[in-house]
């Protein structure tokens, strides 16, 4: 957590790998606002103990515990990529939570109108493939990229993830933005691979709660050209949420979306309180 004290907290819920560090350009662009942010390590990444059999819905009772060690009677919520589902989730069922930004989360897996791995990039196509198999085939997919990942470098993320990247990723991922996300992946697999192994298996099931739930302005963010979360699942986020409020990018990725415009995304959500 950091942030001026007394300020309304940001839950910021990371994405599919990774931890508690926070990305440096939001930290000071969140506390430019006068909000605190507040970061987490979902179960099984970093130095947090592994949730067998999560739903994404169970986010909210770790999330309901740092409000009230905080003392906090408002908040906003946000995610990013993996991130997303969990805000949303904090949004449905946590009362104090004012508005839920979300940018380039994933949709439900079973959404009707959705074929959910439809223009994902070929590694994220190999992941969730097996997370369909079940935990076996999937920790079998993950574990020999455990040591890689928990070396790994700036550079070495675009080269990785060269399938998933279009070009205007590639150009972001070349700044801080890269190193950050550097920094989150070391700490993401400090334990083993079951962070994003959960996170995945959540991801192919009910995430335990309904969109309908969400009540309060929900920002959706999606970049046309994304291949880690597909254009389409920002569309249906959409037409599902009640009080959607639709930034449908042409011309953006998975993180160009964010880099160019998180200003914007944040003083559209503090307008929710």
């Amino acid at each position: 957590m950091s942030g001026p004290e007394g300020g309304v907290p940001l839950l910021y819920h990371h994405g599919t790998p990774g931890a508690v560090p926070a990305l440096g350009d939001m930290e000071r662009l969140v506390h430019e606002r006068g909000l605190r942010l507040v970061t987490t390590s979902r179960p099984g990444y970093g130095a947090s103990s592994r949730q067998r059999g999560r739903l994404v819905a169970d986010v909210v009772a770790d999330s309901v515990h740092v409000l009230n060690w905080l003392g906090a009677p408002r908040c906003l919520s946000a995610g990013w990529s993996g991130g997303g589902p969990h805000a949303l989730a904090c949004a449905a069922r946590i009362d104090a939570v004012a508005g839920v930004l979300v940018i380039a989360g994933v949709a439900p897996y079973d959404s009707p109108g959705l074929t959910f791995l439809e223009g994902m990039g070929e590694s994220n196509i190999e992941e969730f493939s097996a997370a369909l198999e079940g935990e076996g085939p999937l920790r079998e997919y993950l574990t020999p990229q455990l040591e890689y990942f928990r070396h790994i470098s700036a550079d070495e993320i675009v080269s990785s993830l060269a399938s998933l990247l279009p070009d205007v990723d590639r150009a972001v991922l070349r700044g801080d933005l890269g190193t950050d996300l550097a920094v989150q992946f070391h700490h993401a697999f400090q334990a083993g691979v079951e962070g994003m192994m959960d996170d995945d298996l959540a991801f192919t099931q009910p995430w335990g709660f309904d969109l309908s739930e969400v009540t309060v302005p929900a920002l959706i963010w999606q970049g046309e050209l994304d291949l880690m979360v597909p254009f389409a699942h920002g569309r249906w986020l959409v037409e599902q949420l009640p009080h959607a409020v639709a930034h449908l990018q042409s011309g953006e990725g998975h993180l160009s979306v964010a880099v160019g415009s998180l200003e914007q995304m944040l003083d559209e959500l503090v307008a929710t309180l």
